[in-house]
């Protein structure tokens, strides 16, 4: 998260420079070109971030004005706690904090259209919690690559679920 030259990186998404954020000016300027570019939809923004006192994974989404926008929002972290044991939807945040204005998902939140989602999941240094508050379990690098493999069954899911939304119902066949 901090460059070499002690830059909270995830701070500096307004207005990073080419010189003393370089990773972050090119992600930035690669993401801006595909938002741009009519053959591709871009979608989802996914920021992941350890985090250092909070069990489990979780997500931090933005807060919009438009409500029917806010709600599509929090479908694929609810997806996602159906897939993962070890990700809690009651500890995800939709929030709009003046702190983190300078990160990738609030500020790509407030670029991108409003078919875009931008989140950060987060996840826990030390364990999730499986059952009630004493049974706390070590996350391990295979929990850690479990959890990734919940979150690409949830892009299955979450997309499976959109074309019965968006596609009108076919047609049944006329019996004789």
């Amino acid at each position: 998260r901090c460059s070499l030259m002690g830059f909270d990186l995830n701070r500096h998404w307004a207005n990073p420079s080419p010189w003393a954020h370089p990773t972050l000016h090119g992600v930035k300027q690669l993401i801006i070109e595909m938002y741009n570019n009519p053959k591709i939809n871009l979608e989802f923004y996914i920021d992941i971030h350890a985090h250092s006192t909070m069990m489990n994974g979780f997500m931090y989404g933005n807060i919009f004005e438009d409500e029917e926008r806010f709600q599509r929002q929090a479908i694929f972290p609810k997806l996602l706690c159906q897939n993962a044991e070890d990700f809690s939807y009651s500890s995800t945040s939709f929030n709009r904090d003046a702190v983190k204005a300078g990160t990738g998902r609030r500020f790509l939140g407030g670029l991108l259209n409003d078919t875009s989602y931008c989140y950060t999941l987060e996840v826990s240094f030390y364990s999730y919690i499986l059952g009630g508050p004493d049974s706390a379990v070590p996350y391990t690098e295979e929990a850690y690559m479990k959890l990734g493999r919940n979150v690409a069954r949830t892009f299955l899911d979450y997309y499976r679920l959109n074309s019965l939304v968006e596609r009108p119902p076919a047609p049944t066949p006329k019996t004789r």
